[in-house]
């Protein structure tokens, strides 16, 4: 398990998104020496987790529990056969871009160690946005993503450090809750009533799920 290549985002002015000033760093490309990954802050103050790397909208992007996102090459290459067409590492906006590691299907709360450097704990899978489908260019993109629920996942950072492409992904810890990246994007998407479930990762949960499910306990208790 391995990180092939370190992703980061430049703001690019285009026509496709809601942030206000029309910019995105959605469009990421593989960084050329080590970067730098800390804790950016909440969430709508924080941007990303690694220096140099564009969060532009902060309304929905960036912060402690989206400091860092990851896609696993693996299912780039399933897109590329389904789409028909090339897919870059970095082209969904992760900022790694893995090999060898089930990303969609990690724990909530599993928590990684990249080379030497930062520990990054599972928090959620990624909802995508008019943004995503609008870089991608593919019509219909938000349901199609949404539909396969391959989501990637995205990390908060326990320790910092510095990461670089190559960095071996070492698994140091893994709940046994069973709630993955996968099932805690469906919860929140598609089967709600799978909101209850979600409970068992607890606190480890990005804070919006947690909230979002205890939300909806209460209403079936009601």
């Amino acid at each position: 398990m391995r990180v092939l290549t370190v992703n980061l985002g430049r703001p690019q002015p285009v026509p496709y998104t809601d942030q206000a000033e029309g910019v995105t760093g959605i469009d990421k490309k593989p960084a050329d020496g080590p970067v730098r990954v800390t804790a950016p802050g909440p969430k709508g103050v924080g941007g990303s987790g690694l220096a140099g790397d564009a969060v532009c909208e902060l309304r929905h992007h960036g912060g402690d529990d989206q400091a860092v996102y990851a896609y696993a090459r693996e299912d780039l290459d399933a897109w590329e056969r389904e789409l028909g067409r090339s897919l870059a590492n970095g082209c969904f906006g992760e900022n790694l871009t893995t090999d060898g590691l089930d990303v969609s299907g990690a724990l909530i709360g599993e928590r990684w160690r990249i080379g030497a450097g930062p520990v990054l704990e599972v928090t959620s899978g990624r909802i995508p946005c008019r943004t995503f489908q609008g870089h991608l260019g593919e019509r219909g993109w938000v349901k199609r993503f949404t539909q396969k629920g391959v989501t990637g996942a995205y990390l908060r950072v326990i320790e910092p450090g510095e990461i670089r492409a190559g960095d071996a992904v070492e698994i140091v810890h893994r709940p046994d809750h069973g709630v993955t990246a996968a099932m805690q994007f469906r919860a929140v998407t598609t089967e709600r009533e799978l909101l209850p479930r979600v409970l068992a990762a607890g606190e480890a949960l990005h804070a919006e799920t947690l909230a979002a499910a205890r939300k909806y306990v209460m209403s079936q208790q009601g």
